[in-house]
């Protein structure tokens, strides 16, 4: 199943493998994606949909060093470059939107930008600067309802743009300790407002985010990505997470929205997503599910198999193998990434991994 081709929703998509969303840092001018990106994604056109790496949609959402965005029309010509390019060979292609909250530094930031998150409270740990090393993350400061309704626009005009770049999906980042996910998640999110204080506080603001991304563009071109019991950016399991997830699920599914991609963070040393929240989730979205987490191609098919997904994300293989789909195809060995330019300026490590021999 993996390498036949299928369809999610309206979109024709060449097999189910899907390229995760990878941080990559490559976005050197002013946050704008570039002709040497372009080479990446287009290298890669060969997954059934490429999710590019996390995007923000505000000056504020930039929290980390060379971080790609899509807020003016500079960004929306950049990420045309990329669509091109992707479309050229074939491929699908959705961009993942977003913001960072309170995982940032203002060092990384543009002038003007404010570091935001549900409330005051500081990440704790460090943070990499070009200018100086590693950093403390910044205070952020506690988002007023002003704030909120401004960050929503914001998310909704990014979408926008990204359907004038040529982007045939926008996958809302809902894990990892994220802004989003920074309100889901109840050991951040200590508000008492309607933002907080229950499950359908803390689900508020994604929703409200979901909605108005939808209004603008469609629901039909609408993913987001969650991760429940991630343990990324000081989140973690809380009382009560797989039922207020579930009941988000269920609230995704009454919108018709692209796809939901679940993360299990578990084959980098996390605790694993329970079997029972996984299924639980799968049956409360009545559409196109997508598994991410460390799978193989053999893994890959057994959960396609089992009906427990319909579509399975691969991340680090993807950087090291551009042509992984074409090596699942002749059971060819796979090419181990080099870590320490995951996240360096250039072609070093990005665009320079060989393909396979014709």
């Amino acid at each position: 199943m993996l390498l036949e081709p299928t369809t999610l929703r309206t979109l024709t998509l060449r097999n189910r493998v899907v390229m995760s969303p990878m941080t990559r840092n490559r976005a050197i001018e002013a946050n704008t994606p570039n002709a040497l990106m372009a080479d990446y994604y287009a290298q890669r056109a060969g997954a059934g949909l490429i999710i590019t790496e996390g995007t923000s949609p505000s000056p504020n959402g930039l929290g980390y060093i060379r971080m790609p965005a899509l807020y003016n029309a500079a960004h929306a010509t950049g990420w045309k470059l990329v669509t091109d390019a992707v479309h050229a060979k074939g491929g699908k292609i959705a961009i993942q939107l977003m913001h960072t909250g309170r995982v940032s530094s203002t060092i990384n930031m543009p002038a003007g930008a404010e570091v935001l998150g549900p409330t005051a409270t500081v990440l704790p740990g460090e943070i990499h600067t070009d200018a100086k090393g590693m950093q403390p993350h910044t205070a952020p400061r506690a988002m007023t309802q002003a704030d909120i309704d401004h960050a929503v626009a914001e998310f909704a005009a990014s979408a926008q743009l990204a359907i004038e770049a040529g982007f045939d999906a926008v996958e809302l980042h809902g894990a990892n300790g994220y802004l989003i996910e920074q309100f889901l998640n109840g050991n951040v999110n200590q508000r008492t407002d309607g933002y907080g204080g229950s499950a359908a506080g803390r689900n508020r603001f994604a929703l409200e985010v979901v909605r108005a991304v939808v209004a603008r563009i469609g629901a039909g071109k609408v993913g987001i990505r969650v991760s429940p019991h991630g343990v990324y950016n000081a989140t973690g399991p809380f009382d009560g997470v797989d039922e207020q997830y579930v009941a988000f699920v269920k609230e995704l599914s009454a919108l018709g929205l692209l796809y939901v991609h679940e993360l299990d963070h578990s084959a980098m040393g996390a605790p694993p997503i329970p079997a029972a929240t996984k299924a639980a989730l799968r049956e409360a979205f009545k559409g196109p599910f997508i598994l991410a987490g460390g799978f193989d191609r053999a893994s890959g098919e057994k959960v396609l198999q089992a009906g427990q997904s319909d579509l399975v994300a691969f991340g680090r293989p993807f950087i090291s193998n551009p042509d992984l789909v074409e090596r699942m195809k002749k059971d060819a060995a796979l090419t181990a990434p080099d870590f320490s330019t995951f996240y360096t300026p250039g072609t070093k490590g990005y665009t320079d991994y060989a393909v396979l021999a014709s």
